[in-house]
């Protein structure tokens, strides 16, 4: 079905795989973008402590970004998923807002709480009610390209950022780090697109996956974020539910899940999400978790990093993600692009408004 391309056609009407194939080129203009944003002069000096502001699609990239600089800011950074912002926000405060659309009613409400508690504000998204607050205010608004499903723009949602905190001198991000990621992602996409009908590593992912219960696996460290965004792409453009955990935190809780359901276990899927820098003790965690999963008598995969950079590896892994779980929609008969339950439940909020 996967080398069917009329079957493909079908099933994207909204054209995700144009999209998908693309990625090089928005990963360009993130980066352009980014580099042209200037902040105003002394802006944000007093920060102690960065909060970015974001749900659903806006908020993965600013996952990506935390688990990116975790090894280099020395200031807490966190992502604050809802309406309200945790006490501590105030003047010390760096809040970034992102929203995608610009009319994410939960980063509204928490642009409006920052404003009352002071804090130091730069607004991220295509436009919306955000760009017409940034202005109001006179916060800085990097504005990015609209047309897109959320979940992927997350190119423009993770470069102008980290070029932000490289900006502020909070982070080092180097040209030759972009460029080897540039470089990466173009070859991947040489190596998973439709027409590679033999060792297309998404293509046989998504044959693994199709009607099974899909797991994914990573380190924390830098990697957190990457088996989040598999979930959601899987979730969200094959329609189909997944979960995610960590480790070393999955050893001291969710390994005890596996000795039960003795019945389910042939329909779990576990994707291990690999990376070459991973903690050595991770390493051997994942490989003993491996072990007691494959006694349980279930199959399981790998997907490592490619790269050198940190920066390369993980957006090899978010577009691995990209290709696999449009495949998986596709052989689900699913259109990727559209979100209908998403869009119902947005309804019927605004149909709700106080």
């Amino acid at each position: 079905m996967l080398e069917d391309q009329v079957k493909i056609a079908f099933c994207d009407p909204g054209k995700m795989l144009a999209v998908i194939e693309d990625f090089p080129g928005k990963l360009e203009e993130a980066f352009r973008i980014g580099r042209a944003f200037r902040i105003p002069t002394g802006w944000g000096r007093n920060v102690k402590q960065i909060v970015f502001a974001g749900v659903g699609g806006s908020a993965i990239g600013a996952d990506v970004i935390v688990g990116y600089t975790q090894r280099q800011i020395s200031c807490p950074v966190m992502v604050n998923r809802g309406y309200t912002l945790p006490q501590f926000v105030g003047p010390e405060t760096l809040l970034v807002v992102s929203s995608y659309s610009g009319n994410t009613e939960e980063t509204i409400s928490s642009y409006k709480e920052g404003k009352q508690k002071k804090a130091a504000v730069i607004a991220i998204s295509s436009g919306g009610e955000v760009e017409k607050m940034a202005k109001a205010y006179g916060d800085p608004h990097i504005k990015i390209p609209a047309g897109f499903p959320p979940r992927m723009a997350i190119e423009f949602l993770v470069i102008p950022g980290l070029l932000l905190f490289d900006q502020m001198g909070l982070i080092k991000l180097t040209g030759a780090d972009f460029a080897e990621a540039i470089s990466v992602v173009r070859r991947l996409r040489d190596n998973m697109n439709p027409g590679v009908t033999s060792g297309n590593e998404a293509k046989e992912l998504a044959v693994f996956l199709h009607g099974k219960y899909p797991l994914f696996y990573s380190a924390r460290d830098h990697f957190e974020a990457l088996a989040l965004r598999w979930r959601g792409q899987v979730e969200e453009n094959a329609k189909v539910l997944a979960t995610h955990h960590v480790l070393p935190e999955m050893n001291h809780n969710e390994i005890m899940g596996w000795e039960n359901q003795t019945e389910q276990l042939e329909f779990f899927a576990p994707v291990f999400l690999r990376d070459a820098e991973e903690h050595p003790r991770v390493r051997i965690r994942m490989e003993i978790t491996q072990e007691l999963i494959r006694k349980r008598g279930v199959a399981f995969r790998e997907v490592y990093s490619e790269g050198d950079s940190l920066l390369a590896r993980i957006f090899s892994l978010i577009y691995k993600a990209d290709y696999m779980s449009f495949y998986l929609a596709v052989l689900y008969g699913a259109n990727p692009i559209e979100n209908k339950s998403i869009d119902y439940l947005k309804k019927q909020l605004a149909d709700k408004k106080d």
